[in-house]
């Protein structure tokens, strides 16, 4: 059965960290989530006031945060003592389980900073996991050729069986970043909700920086000239509890969050 886009939404202009300027895509009044998906960010200037404060330590707990540089670059360390630069083309998939302490911090003074971040649910029986990471340069990322374009694999699997650089994700994601002047094709299992982010041209009806949310269905044909992100992941359905930085099952679970954090457990 084949996938329609079924929601067309421009994101929000937004403001997250210390001040950093950002399109809020998912996570805002028009799209809440998408289960699994708490949030997706934009964030593309070339103007440095509009970044330089970048995101100083926070905490997280319970749900997956994935980077993905496409200009600039970003450094990012924890309290566990994990520490890098995400450049250009990489991506960072961090699981922050039971918690982990971090910033991401633009590792530049000019020139245009632009990537994306997006939250993904963890299940109930994975949010107290240890904190984990998977990382990937640009040069690491497969990349696919086909006849109207290419493809960027960052997790997930193509019809041509491209397997992507990320991989034992709970939610058993697919993540691609396509260039298209034609059509690409791709399978989505049927238990998965999707969408795609259009970042340049028009792609299925959806114009530039816009979010098509795809309908049900097992695969998508998308047709047009442009770049952009093609996102699906197994739904959770289980309830969702959110306190800032923390996203659990209950609000109980939450303030025990809060009181972690603030007594120094994280």
């Amino acid at each position: 059965m084949q996938r329609e886009i079924i929601k067309t939404i421009r994101g929000v202009a937004a403001a997250d960290g210390d001040g950093v300027r950002l399109t809020r895509i998912i996570g805002s009044a028009e799209l809440e989530m998408l289960d699994p998906f708490l949030l997706l960010d934009s964030f593309e200037s070339d103007n440095p006031n509009d970044y330089i404060g970048g995101f100083p330590e926070h905490p997280h707990r319970g749900f997956e945060t994935v980077t993905y540089m496409m200009a600039g670059k970003m450094r990012h360390r924890d309290n566990a003592g994990h520490k890098g630069v995400i450049e250009a083309g990489g991506v960072q998939w961090m699981t922050a389980g039971r918690g982990i302490l971090h910033s991401e911090m633009p590792e530049q003074e000019q020139g245009l900073l632009h990537g994306f971040q997006l939250w993904v649910n963890l299940p109930a029986k994975d949010k107290m996991l240890a904190p984990a990471y998977q990382e990937f340069a640009g040069d690491d990322i497969p990349l696919e050729a086909f006849a109207d374009g290419q493809v960027r694999v960052i997790s997930g699997q193509t019809e041509a069986g491209t397997v992507g650089a990320v991989k034992g994700t709970a939610t058993n994601p697919l993540y691609l970043d396509v260039t298209l002047h034609g059509t690409f094709r791709q399978e989505i299992p049927e238990g998965h909700n999707g969408f795609i982010y259009v970042i340049e041209g028009e792609v299925a009806g959806v114009p530039q920086k816009h979010i098509g949310v795809l309908g049900q269905g097992t695969r998508v044909a998308l047709s047009g000239t442009g770049r952009f992100l093609l996102i699906a992941g197994a739904r959770l359905d289980e309830p969702v509890a959110r306190g800032g930085p923390f996203v659990m099952n209950t609000r109980a679970e939450i303030l025990h969050a809060f009181d972690d954090y603030k007594s120094g457990r994280f």
